[in-house]
């Protein structure tokens, strides 16, 4: 079985690679690649595509893997379409996409040729917790969305069948990365603060995550603290990050104590020598109750919809600094765990059974020729003022063609091109993390 996962972002591509291997394996694959499928990786070109240390870091093989645009990854699906393609991208390119496919397969049937049309799938790398409707139909019209948690399966049944659109795509899963050894104590006591790139995001408020941080580890000198980062500074991920962390860290007057670290790597390596994991909203939360890690999910600078925080209201991990540095542990809930996917009981093991069987069955259909065509809810006749737009981001026409002066996949782009590009998003990131800020300060003046 050949299967193609297309993302946009480091954590995109661990989850559509992850997820890959989960629903076309009876045997439960791990980060290091199955056995009984090919998997073909692409990398959507774009502000967020991942450094090859960002890759590694995220561990996941594959048998090949290569960046692309849009328009490219579409002229070679139209070649030589696999089985099953995993999207693995932002809601608008999932549109695009899913537009595009439908066009080539259209077109290949039209001139004669097989006209195969694949299997696909999509949904979200972690918590939904903002941009529900937009992101769910913007991702209407594949196969199958997974859905992280039974909560969330009934939040997205919920607003496709509140417009009108087809809900039997939705499928409840779990995220693809949870797992490994289930909690032990450590010597020395850790504690990990998970970052975020995007939340908060004013400067005031990142800075004072760390001070806290910093007050915490000066507090108790027998513990490790570690902040555990996302990316090196020029790196982007899913989110744009504007103050790293690291810059910040530069500031702290007389500098950290010794028992205070800044940390990258896989997140499962971080939590194999976690005590106590503390974040604003970050997924990593999830994957630490997982593993029965005590976890706290911060309410200091409230509980909003912008942090993405209120998620975990009625978790039983919702707490402040004050309280962790009093000694205080969380202690979750445990029917609020079973909703959101978080299985430690063992349940993990069965959660991407549903996922396969449906994977399975569209297989059947789509070898008999009996899949029906790509329909997303957005079309010409629904959204005619939204849906050009995000295809046009993309180099598509309204009706999924590529416009012209679209790239061209049938050659490899030469050595000036190649250096334009990685200028042009050296200067983006540049502009992001260095003059934006500066610019943002100055009209606050």
């Amino acid at each position: 079985m050949r299967v193609a996962v297309l993302a946009d972002s480091d954590t995109r591509w661990k989850w559509g690679a992850l997820t890959a291997n989960r629903i076309v394996s009876d045997n439960r694959p791990d980060e290091h690649g199955p056995e009984n499928h090919r998997l073909n990786g692409y990398l959507l070109r774009g502000r967020a595509t991942p450094t090859p240390r960002q890759l590694e870091e995220v561990g996941v093989r594959a048998d090949s893997l290569r960046e692309v645009t849009a328009v490219e990854f579409l002229r070679e699906m139209g070649r030589e379409a696999p089985d099953v393609i995993v999207l693995a991208l932002v809601g608008g390119a999932v549109q695009a996409v899913l537009h595009g496919l439908a066009r080539v397969v259209e077109d290949a049937r039209l001139t004669g040729g097989r006209g195969k049309r694949p299997v696909v799938v999509t949904g979200y790398v972690g918590v939904v917790y903002e941009k529900l409707a937009d992101g769910l139909l913007l991702r209407h019209g594949a196969d199958v969305v997974l859905a992280n948690s039974r909560q969330d399966a009934e939040r997205f049944r919920a607003v496709y069948e509140g417009v009108g659109a087809d809900a039997t795509a939705v499928t409840e899963a779990a995220l693809p990365f949870l797992g490994g050894a289930p909690y032990e104590k450590h010597d020395p006591y850790t504690v990990v603060f998970a970052a975020q790139p995007s939340v908060p995001d004013s400067a005031a408020q990142r800075t004072y995550l760390l001070r806290r941080l910093v007050e915490h580890a000066r507090l108790h000198p027998d513990r490790e603290v570690l902040l555990k980062l996302r990316s090196k500074p020029g790196e982007h991920t899913t989110h744009i990050e504007e103050l790293p962390y690291q810059k910040l860290a530069q500031r702290i007057e007389g500098g950290p104590p010794a028992n205070f670290q800044l940390v990258y790597g896989h997140m499962g390596e971080v939590l194999d020598r976690t005590d106590l994991l503390v974040t604003v909203s970050s997924t990593a939360a999830l994957e630490s109750l997982h593993r029965r890690i005590p976890t706290a999910v911060l309410t200091d600078l409230g509980v909003r919809e912008a942090l993405g925080n209120h998620h975990f209201t009625g978790s039983g991990c919702l707490t402040s600094w004050d309280r962790i540095d009093a000694g205080d542990l969380p202690e979750p809930d445990e029917r609020w765990l079973a909703r959101q996917g978080v299985a430690a009981d063992g349940g993990y093991e069965r959660a991407f059974d549903g996922a396969r069987e449906r994977v399975t069955a569209l297989l059947a259909d789509a070898a008999d020729g009996q899949l029906p065509p790509l329909k997303p809810y957005y079309s010409l006749v629904t959204a005619r003022g939204y849906l050009p737009g995000i295809l046009a981001r993309h180099h598509l026409g309204p009706d999924g063609t590529p416009l012209p002066g679209a790239p061209a996949a049938d050659k490899d782009p030469g050595p000036v091109r190649q250096i334009v590009r990685r200028a042009a998003r050296g200067a983006y990131r540049h502009g992001v993390q260095r003059v934006a800020p500066v610019i943002r300060r100055m009209g606050e003046l």
